[in-house]
């Protein structure tokens, strides 16, 4: 599972250095690439074995709904492999305009998932989420977390 938070630069052409945490999930998994896609202000990296799961879910999905079309256009159109080379992927430069990444990024552990944030939005959205984890943290005591 992919957990903990790293800073980290991203360079002129859009390639990240993958934490050696997150590699080890890559390799326990047999992994060598990424699937990365965009998400509300940041970008979703999974693993090719947990996207498939995604994408399985999402092709059955009922095609003349619009709340599917509406997904399928935004998170699952939005999906890049990114193979793992020298440790680091490189970024499409439309997904990195996308979240605003420029040089200075945050990736988050989400254990199925990281994410991966410019750094100025990581600190917003982490002091929102620390203002809101009181009210989660009773819900999700609720659903028995």
């Amino acid at each position: 599972m992919f957990r903990g938070r790293s800073r980290h630069t991203l360079d002129s052409k859009g390639r990240l250095a993958i934490p050696a945490r997150f590699r080890e999930v890559l390799e326990t998994a047999g992994e060598t690439t990424l699937v990365v896609t965009n998400h509300d202000s940041c970008l979703w990296a999974y693993t090719r074995n947990d996207w498939r799961v995604i994408e399985e879910k999402a092709a059955g999905l009922p095609q003349f709904d619009e709340v599917v079309n509406t997904y399928l256009r935004y998170f699952i159109s939005g999906a890049v492999e990114c193979p793992l080379k020298q440790n680091r992927i490189t970024i499409p430069p439309d997904l990195r305009e996308f979240a605003g990444l420029n040089k200075e990024v945050v990736l988050v552990g989400e254990l199925k998932r990281f994410e991966i944030w410019d750094k100025n939005e990581w600190e917003k959205a982490f002091r929102k989420a620390k203002e809101g984890f009181a009210e989660a943290s009773q819900s999700l005591k609720e659903m028995g977390i």
